[in-house]
């Protein structure tokens, strides 16, 4: 991998948390940006494609409306450790390190 990427310049490899929570909004945009404009549409060529979806951004960059958070960071840390120990029992008790039982009970 690392001899092709040396070979082809114009590839770069960037590394990103996969729970990143700006990552999250980036899906999100992505997801209304396809419900909203691309599925709906029809198009006879790339350059149609492009132009919905410059279109689009147009109207969306029109009206910007700021992202407010639902939880405080406190909740979503929570979120993450409940999410984390399910996991965590999850992968043990696969491996055979952890009886379905006890898994119920530490799930709980």
């Amino acid at each position: 991998m690392k001899r092709w990427l040396k070979a082809q310049p114009r590839f770069h490899l960037h590394f990103t948390l996969i729970s990143a929570s700006w990552l999250n909004m980036v899906e999100r945009f992505f997801a209304e940006i396809t419900r909203n404009r691309i599925r709906r549409g029809a198009f006879n060529s790339v350059a149609e494609l492009k132009w919905a979806i410059v279109r689009y951004l147009e109207n969306h960059n029109a009206g910007p409306q700021p992202f407010v958070w639902t939880k405080s960071a406190s909740q979503r840390l929570e979120n993450f450790a409940r999410a984390n120990k399910r996991r965590v029992t999850t992968l043990a008790q696969e491996n055979g390190l952890l009886d379905a039982a006890t898994a119920a009970s530490r799930n709980a």
